[in-house]
């Protein structure tokens, strides 16, 4: 799961100018593009901040209205169109961490990951206390496979506003990978300590907790995170699976066929019933599972097919 720190600034370079009058200059061009803006009018604000651009001003006036524009451009998903602004305002002023940031964000979204990671070391050296600067170079190069840098980095950030939830979160996504399951749950606990409605670092937290063989602490979080997100047929299926490990069938009957209520097609969740309904006795029903889930992903049968051979009905009491 993947949650990106955007650092946003909306900057007036003077007072707001009504839309009626005429405009003269790059700072009354930028701020009615700021207004448009507010106002969801995003075609409207890039007009005005490239009238802006095309003006005689001071650098940093054009720097502000390159970096709004790439903003909207952002917003408008034109990502790049986005970094060519960014990259302007850069050049504008090179000592302006934000746009640094801004287009790290930017080129992390594209997997352009040594780029990002150039920028956010930039931004660091510019405003070494910038801790979603650190966070996201972690997410960088952690998405680059360098788990101990990104541990490194996200530590940082920690370090420098320690209520950050999601960088206490995306250490915790690092420790795991390196299956330091303890670690990693204590980030998850920390993260939804600082932030309680945080449904995947619930889910996260049971993923580790699962892996330590800790079903019970795993059900209360998949719970948890269901509670915030009834709709997520993952955490649905992980409970099942999390439920069938303590041989509470029923259970996992219940969270199985809400995974497929919630997506028909999910071959895993009907191959599990399955192997349920034949635990508990219902054959009929669990070859009815197992041909539709064969039938949407024959890869699955192998894995499935010794337990339906091997599988005997428990003998009937006298």
């Amino acid at each position: 799961m993947r949650h990106l720190h955007w650092l946003i600034i909306l900057v007036l370079v003077a007072a707001p100018i009504a839309s009626a009058q005429k405009l003269k200059t790059a700072e009354e061009y930028n701020n009615r593009g700021l207004e448009k803006q507010s106002k969801g009018d995003l075609d409207g604000a890039i007009e005005d901040y490239t009238a802006a651009i095309s003006l005689k001003a001071k650098a940093s006036t054009l720097a502000t209205a390159y970096n709004n524009r790439a903003n909207v451009r952002t917003a408008k998903n034109d990502l790049d169109g986005a970094v060519a602004d960014y990259s302007k305002a850069i050049e504008l002023q090179p000592g302006d961490e934000e746009n640094y940031y801004n287009r790290g964000v930017i080129l992390l979204q594209q997997d352009q990951f040594d780029r990002a990671i150039a920028d956010f070391t930039k931004a660091i050296e510019i405003s070494p206390r910038l801790a979603p600067a650190y966070n996201n170079r972690g997410n960088a190069r952690k998405a680059k496979g360098d788990l101990d840098g990104a541990i490194a980095d996200y530590t940082a950030a920690v370090e420098r506003s320690p209520k950050y939830s999601e960088a206490f979160y995306n250490r915790g996504v690092a420790f795991q990978t390196k299956e330091k399951f303890e670690e990693a749950i204590r980030d998850y606990s920390r993260a939804v300590e600082l932030a309680p409605r945080f449904a995947d670092a619930y889910v996260n937290r049971a993923q580790a907790r699962q892996s330590r063989q800790d079903f019970d602490g795993a059900i209360a979080d998949y719970t948890r995170a269901l509670e915030l997100n009834p709709k997520d047929a993952g955490t649905w299926f992980a409970r099942g699976g999390a439920r069938q490990a303590t041989s509470d069938l029923p259970g996992a009957l219940a969270d199985y066929s809400k995974t497929i209520e919630l997506e028909p097609a999910n071959a895993q969740a009907l191959a599990y019933r399955g192997v349920v309904r034949m635990s508990l006795g219902r054959p009929i029903e669990a070859n009815a599972d197992f041909e539709q889930a064969f039938k949407i992903d024959p890869s699955l049968k192998p894995r499935f097919e010794e337990f339906i051979r091997k599988y005997k009905p428990p003998k009937a009491k006298p």
